[in-house]
């Protein structure tokens, strides 16, 4: 682990090494990867690297990894820089290790981490309203549905950090 890495229960939320991404642009398998990592969501993300350099930041993506067998088996990040005060989370974790509550505790620690970001006010994430399971997430992670756009069939669901005491 390192100091910048955020640690959960089950959960270590680590930046992506350069040489990782690389590896899912060229197709590489790595050993720590589980079997079905990476999904199509992180080649997605992770070829958008190069166009958002920010993404790679403190307060941008990062690899999940399962504390108990070292694998890496989804990814989650924040779509750095912030607007407004506000930014948004997007997460996958890959379909062998769905079910587990790893996606909502993942998206829980990087919420809160996102707090800790000057100026930060909001974390959102929109979802297709066809997704249950991605509207579970964040609901289990303490989410709440703010708008619904039935045209574009999606809803946004935001969180805020807890009033302090």
């Amino acid at each position: 682990m390192t100091d910048a890495d955020l640690t959960t229960d089950r959960l270590v939320l680590r930046s992506w090494p350069p040489a990782e991404a690389r590896a899912v642009l060229d197709g590489a398998r790595l050993g720590h990867w589980a079997e079905d990592f990476p999904d199509e969501g992180d080649h997605v993300i992770v070829g958008l690297f190069d166009k958002f350099p920010a993404w790679l930041d403190e307060y941008g993506h990062r690899q999940v990894i399962e504390r108990d067998s070292g694998l890496v088996v989804g990814s989650i990040g924040l779509f750095w820089p912030p607007s407004d005060g506000t930014l948004e989370i997007g997460y996958g974790i890959v379909p062998s290790r769905r079910g587990r509550g790893y996606a909502p505790e993942a998206t829980r620690a990087l919420a809160e981490f996102a707090f800790t970001a000057p100026g930060v006010h909001t974390v959102h994430a929109n979802v297709e309203l066809s997704n249950p399971a991605s509207i579970r997430v964040l609901e289990k992670a303490g989410f709440r549905r703010t708008h619904t756009d039935a045209e574009q069939n999606t809803a946004r669901y935001v969180t805020t950090p807890p009033p302090q005491r």
